[in-house]
């Protein structure tokens, strides 16, 4: 489906410009609420807006721990070790309470897995075996940052998301910040699964006309507009019953029954052609000699990167 598409799809005018200036204003556009394990939730007040049509949910993070709690601990106790795995049993049981909640009140649902340094494989596993997603649900990885230090690097996240398709037969939507969306966006060519992944996008601004990471993307699947970054007890560009100020709130392009049609689909977005292509169709329709092209101007249908199934554009680790 052409992004255009896509966005008439969700109740949305094909142009960005419609979408573009604080659009949770408007009451056409439906509401998601993301939250991780320390958000506190009132859901009797949370529920009462009727215009929230999604939770997206904290699942894993980065690589599964071991909670075995024999042997060598790197210096750790047996003692703690008991408690990181206690720790993660009540996260767990909460993401589950959380999900049955949700869902018993009309919502859309999602689970989010935050990318780490680390085999990218054991990473969607680790997703997989924690979150166990449904076919009516959302599944994301979320991508803080380039810093590879830090977060998943670029190609390990490509290998995630193509591993999570080869299991699932879905892929996953990409969060990411504007700076990274926009690098991946100048360099599609490299990155032609993350370019083409539906995109949620991170951005503290009432506005986004001029900025937004164009390239595969017309335009966001969801818009973080609200967090902890820009709201206060003085100031808030949307408060959610039933949270304090640190809730992420974000804003779909159209309305909650176009939101509803589009959750789940786990589609890439179409490939466009690179710039290289464009100049030489212009060129040659101006009647000049079209210098040969340097790289490949198309981008592969559906390219898949993982463990099992090699792919020539990405080096696996």
């Amino acid at each position: 489906m052409q992004l255009g598409a896509l966005a008439l799809a969700l109740g949305a005018a094909p142009d960005l410009n419609a979408r573009e200036l604080q659009p949770w204003k408007s009451k056409d556009h439906a509401l998601v609420i993301d939250a991780y394990e320390l958000n506190t939730i009132d859901w009797e007040a949370l529920v009462t807006d009727k215009r929230i049509a999604g939770f997206i949910s904290k699942a894993s993070d980065g690589l599964p721990e071991s909670y075995s709690c024999v042997g060598d601990h790197g210096g750790d106790t047996v003692a703690h070790c008991r408690t990181m795995w206690r720790k993660y049993a009540v996260s767990r049981e909460l993401y589950q309470t959380r999900r049955m909640v949700a869902k018993a009140h009309g919502l859309l649902w999602g689970a989010y897995h935050l990318a780490r340094p680390g085999n990218p494989i054991d990473q969607a596993n680790h997703f997989l075996d924690y979150a166990e997603p449904r076919a009516d649900e959302l599944m994301v990885l979320d991508l803080e940052g380039m810093d590879a230090e830090k977060y998943m690097s670029l190609e390990d996240a490509a290998i995630f998301a193509g591993h999570i398709k080869t299991r699932t037969g879905r892929y996953p939507m990409l969060y990411t910040n504007h700076s990274t969306a926009k690098y991946i966006a100048e360099h599609r060519a490299k990155h032609p699964i993350l370019s083409r992944l539906p995109l949620w996008y991170a951005r503290y601004q009432p506005g986004i006309r001029n900025v937004f990471p164009m390239g595969n993307w017309e335009s966001y699947a969801l818009w973080q507009f609200s967090a902890s970054a820009n709201c206060g007890k003085r100031r808030c560009p949307y408060r959610v019953a039933g949270t304090l100020s640190d809730i992420d709130v974000n804003v779909a392009p159209g309305n909650a029954e176009a939101l509803k049609a589009a959750w789940a689909t786990g589609t890439l977005l179409p490939a466009k052609p690179l710039p290289l292509e464009s100049d030489a169709t212009a060129t040659a329709q101006a009647g000049l000699k079209a210098k040969p092209p340097t790289a490949t101007p198309l981008l592969p249908p559906d390219p898949i990167p993982t463990a099992s199934i090699p792919n020539p554009h990405l080096a696996l680790r």
